[in-house]
């Protein structure tokens, strides 16, 4: 049963969607169930998600970290919607007594802007000057840019959020799940511990298929993994 400190915020989810317009996306989490924690969400159509959807990558982050110990909100950091496109997110965190119970969250779809915004570009300038002036790192250099954090994923279910953590360590890796060493393998599980996967109850199952291997490896390895730290 969903938080009752939370239903106001049901209203809120829904008032707001509205008051932005179709291209905002406004999901509301209730931590009392991380594996269906959205309670609800205006304009879902931007990542394709229901009520009932698990927590995001980017949320059980932030759960491990406690970074919502040193901050009310998170501000504009990346997502890609149902499409594909990158999103700007935003995350409002919800507490009682200090204690983390809920997220607000605001995905913001500019594509139609960009898409406009490249439109009267090429009314005004030839295709060359777009290429060679206005592309990306062309110019003088400017001051270095920071890392880019995590991209938000957004699914609606754990098998997929597990899937698709595991197929981006082992993009990043430059590696197949189905010749992966065991010291590999150990080093995916432990990042994705530390990111917060196994949060989700039902994790290691999806977790074990997507590396290719039994779900008592992957509890060996967890194991394995606490004893070490």
């Amino acid at each position: 049963m969903a938080n009752p400190y939370l239903q106001p915020y049901i209203k809120l989810t829904e008032f707001l969607g509205l008051a932005l317009g179709p291209d905002y996306e406004i999901a509301l989490h209730d931590l009392t169930d991380k594996n269906h924690s959205i309670i609800a969400i205006a304009n879902s159509q931007i990542s394709g998600r229901t009520v009932g959807a698990p927590l995001t990558n980017v949320a059980l982050q932030v759960l491990m970290d406690k970074s919502y110990e040193r901050q009310d909100y998170r501000l504009h950091y990346q997502g890609l919607s149902a499409s594909g496109t990158t999103l700007r997110s935003c995350t409002y965190y919800i507490k009682q007594d200090q204690k983390l119970i809920g997220m607000l969250c605001i995905n913001f779809d500019d594509s139609r802007y960009r898409a406009a915004v490249d439109n009267f570009l090429h009314l005004c300038h030839p295709q060359a000057f777009l290429d060679g002036e206005l592309a990306p790192g062309a110019g003088a250099a400017g001051p270095p840019k920071a890392p880019q954090s995590t991209t938000e994923s957004f699914h609606n279910s754990i098998g997929a959020v597990a899937g698709d953590a595991v197929e981006q360590k082992l993009e990043r890796m430059g590696l197949q799940a189905e010749r992966l060493t065991p010291e590999e393998r150990i080093q995916i599980i432990s990042d994705l511990e530390q990111e917060g996967i196994f949060l989700l109850k039902g994790a290691v199952k999806d977790v074990a298929a997507a590396l290719h291997c039994s779900q008592a490896s992957v509890y060996r390895y967890l194991a394995q993994i606490k004893k070490e730290n």
